[in-house]
């Protein structure tokens, strides 16, 4: 799979290999084109390949086979400290003896960058992040999110046109790390700079992203912006890792005009999109997302197959409510409503109806 042609790609990985041992590829043949100024994560579970994919860019790993270019240059041959690349990690990697301006002219020192035309750049940085006051402090003296702010300006401290982030905010409470999502992508944009983004969150991967590259077994399963991603889905692997989902086995029993009935293990029938199915006959994995089921037939079209649904939990969750229903013979179907004023509470032992318009609900690989 690839993304747009490489040509005009700032950063393109052209059949990028890479092996450990001469036998098990961790990365296998990788194509991939970040136009200029894109936010790109690379998201998957762990040993997916993506941070393999972020060092080898870094230059702190080596391809095994294939080409990777910055800007249309091969950079293969070219040490980390010369490709000129901003990076961020989760570990902060902040000099312990140093002071924060330290710390962020040391990138500046390294290219021969005068003092005070240093001086400024450093201010301008640590304004950047909210941390103007600061620079006279050690590192030891700062909380963890101050000390991730640091190793963002320090990273954009030279302005890069690239800059590589591996799980920064790994380390961060929930209510700081939303915080710091929202000021990066935002530092970035405004900045204009390209960046390469690492996170195994896939929340994070959604709020944060121009597009996401899901990465399973050294491969791009699918490469797409955030709502495309999590509303369609192109294999089951990419379904059940975006977000919460509804899943069912079933046979498929016929196909026509775009449309597939599938008749699930228990017998029972739905309507739903063929996306890796193409015959009748074909096992397959039905996806449906929680808040995509409808309780209210009356918004359902004509004709459409509906299920027969008890209530096993009704969970009042301020914004929404969260139903889990016993199914087609499984406990674990969840729906999620809107907490709107006409909304129904359901209650546990309610036996409801439920249904969705089939092109909400898709047919993937088995």
């Amino acid at each position: 799979m690839s993304g747009n042609s490489s040509t005009d790609a700032f950063v393109a990985f052209e059949h990028v290999q890479k092996s450990y041992d001469g036998v098990q590829l961790v990365v296998k043949d990788l194509n991939l084109a970040v136009p200029r100024g894109e936010f790109l994560t690379m998201l998957g579970p762990s040993g997916s390949g993506k941070t393999t994919c972020l060092m080898m860019l870094a230059g702190f790993e080596t391809a095994t086979h294939g080409e990777i270019k910055l800007d249309g240059k091969p950079i293969n041959n070219i040490p980390p400290h010369k490709r000129g690349i901003g990076m961020v990690f989760q570990n902060y990697a902040l000099f312990p003896h140093m002071t924060i301006a330290e710390n962020l002219s040391f990138p500046l020192e390294v290219r021969k960058i005068g003092k005070s035309e240093r001086e400024e750049k450093v201010k301008r940085a640590l304004d950047m992040v909210q941390m103007g006051d600061f620079g006279n402090r050690r590192p030891a003296q700062l909380s963890g999110g101050q000390q991730q702010r640091v190793a963002l300006a320090r990273a954009l401290v030279f302005e890069p046109e690239l800059v590589l982030m591996d799980e920064p905010l790994g380390a961060l409470d929930k209510q700081l790390r939303e915080h710091m999502q929202f000021e990066i992508t935002n530092l970035a944009h405004e900045l204009g700079i390209t960046t390469v983004y690492v996170t195994h969150d896939q929340t994070e991967a959604l709020t944060m992203s121009d597009r996401i590259a899901v990465f399973d077994d050294g491969r791009i399963q699918q490469l797409a912006t955030p709502d495309k991603l999590y509303e369609q889905p192109e294999n089951s692997f990419v379904a059940q890792f975006i977000g919460e989902n509804n899943t069912f086995e079933g046979t498929v029993k016929e196909i026509s005009n775009g449309q597939a009935i599938v008749e699930l293990d228990d017998g029972e029938v739905i309507d739903c999109t063929p996306v890796n199915v193409s015959k009748p006959g074909e096992r397959t994995l039905i996806s449906i997302r929680p808040e995509r089921v409808e309780i209210d037939k009356s918004r359902l079209k004509e004709g459409v197959h509906t299920l027969k649904a008890e209530v096993l939990e009704f969970i009042y969750m301020g914004d929404i409510f969260r139903t889990r229903l016993r199914v087609a013979g499984q406990d674990d179907f969840i729906i999620k409503t809107r907490n709107a004023p006409d909304q129904v509470r359901l209650k546990p032992g309610q036996q409801i109806e439920i249904g969705w318009l089939p092109e909400d609900c898709r047919a993937l690989d088995a």
